[in-house]
């Protein structure tokens, strides 16, 4: 009774869940920034939000609760790795999760390797800034993409409807908290990147060296990283000097919400960046 309650309170539960995490790290940025801003928040906020409350449109209207969805259907008709073994809930609750989080990371790699697809995830990276609302900004046909790969992955696993909304809350939360532009002192910081994805870790992924932001794929569990040989410790330049972004994405204007949602379909010159082996323009210039 109380998990079909939770269940059917999942809408409140993860805006409850994002409003407060989003408060507490824009106040933690506040008071311990890691960086100096490129540009002021009046410039990119308005614009990322703007693109986070039209994603959520989106789903809302194409997509409502569609994961949710998949994983009561699996349970009802034994769909999946979980319901085919009848694991109990202990053992089905932490491995669900774990194997979303491993679907996550390949599918961010997967993101950055297609070319179609890195199109859609570089409105992400082009971000000039690197903070809170930098974890909510994605293109809407990506969102589309992720909840469609989601959900293949939720029926595989036969994932319980209790576990895709913990993953559901916990993958927002630390997508705004490995976006952080915050301060972890640096003694925790170091045990803390072996538990979860830390800002510092994962700010070298939003790098515009290509060598760079093709490492530390992890959003929630930063052992995928290591264990595939994409984690990369530190940027090159350090942290405070380091550049973020897209090359080819250098101007204010590129912050704007109208220029984020036609960014796909606009041509960039050279390789897509997994692929890339030679630094060219912005990357040589920094050097």
């Amino acid at each position: 009774m109380f998990l079909h309650t939770v269940i059917e309170s999942e809408s409140v539960i993860r805006l409850a869940a994002f409003s407060g995490v989003f408060l507490a790290v824009a106040l933690w940025e506040a008071f311990a920034p890691r960086r100096k801003r490129a540009f002021a928040r009046r410039a990119r906020w308005p614009h990322n939000i703007g693109l986070l409350f039209l994603d959520a449109a989106v789903l809302r209207l194409l997509a409502p609760g569609a994961a949710i969805a998949v994983a009561l259907a699996g349970e009802a008709h034994g769909w999946g790795l979980v319901n085919t073994l009848a694991l109990p809930l202990w053992v089905a609750l932490p491995l669900a999760l774990i194997l979303l989080d491993l679907v996550i990371y390949f599918q961010h790699v997967l993101f950055h390797a297609v070319p179609v697809l890195w199109r859609l995830h570089r409105v992400h990276h082009a971000d000039l800034d690197f903070d809170v609302t930098t974890g909510t900004r994605f293109h809407p046909i990506e969102i589309l993409f992720s909840t469609a790969i989601k959900c293949a992955a939720v029926a595989a696993i036969g994932a319980p409807a209790v576990a895709v909304l913990a993953f559901e809350v916990l993958l927002n939360a630390t997508a705004m908290f490995n976006h952080a532009n915050a301060k972890v002192p640096g003694r925790v910081e170091r045990w803390l990147r072996w538990l979860v994805v830390t800002p510092d870790v994962h700010r070298v992924h939003h790098s515009v060296r290509y060598n760079e932001s093709s490492s530390n794929f992890g959003f929630n569990l930063p052992w995928w990283d290591r264990l595939f040989g994409t984690y990369r410790a530190q940027p090159a330049a350090g942290h405070r000097a380091m550049t973020l972004g897209v090359d080819a994405f250098r101007s204010a204007a590129d912050l704007r919400l109208d220029r984020l949602l036609v960014q796909p379909f606009h041509d960039t010159p050279g390789a897509y960046p997994i692929n890339r082996r030679q630094e060219t323009g912005l990357e040589q210039g920094i050097k």
